[in-house]
């Protein structure tokens, strides 16, 4: 899945659009990539001559990636549906993120209950896990939002 079809998925949009591609997609597993560069807004203040990718979009990444997998697979009313966090558990930051990384994300559906989600996340680097947590989510209409 490229760009074009992932923005029709996802509203978000530059500068917080975390996913660039899809790599494989399951029913209940997805894997994607975000492509690191220097260029990303957040460098400028994070931290200057040490650019490192904040931990909070690492999780916004991974988050972004398991709302392309259930909007693909699980929502009936994708036009008319957001999916929003409920919660993030057990978040570990193993390794830091630097321009020039391809962070690899990794998530799977671990519970489904009528609009409520659990997932798993793990995101690598070369490879490394740089970080993995539980997070959950509600699928909502975008009235409700």
């Amino acid at each position: 899945m490229d760009i074009e079809e992932i923005r029709k998925l996802l509203p978000h949009r530059y500068p917080f659009l975390l996913v660039d591609r899809v790599l494989e997609l399951e029913e209940e597993r997805i894997v994607t990539i975000k492509n690191v560069t220097v260029n990303e807004e957040f460098f400028n203040g994070h931290f200057p001559g040490k650019p490192i990718m904040p931990a909070v979009l690492q999780v916004e990444a991974m988050a972004q990636s398991g709302c392309i997998m259930l909007m693909k697979n699980k929502v009936e009313d994708p036009d008319n549906s957001l999916l929003v966090f409920t919660g993030i558990q057990n978040a570990k930051f193993r390794k830091q993120v630097v321009p020039g990384d391809q962070l690899k994300m990794e998530v799977k559906l671990t519970g489904m209950r009528r609009n409520f989600a659990t997932m798993e996340g793990k995101a690598t680097v070369d490879d490394k896990v740089v970080c993995e947590l539980v997070a959950s989510a509600a699928i909502v209409s975008r009235d409700q939002a």
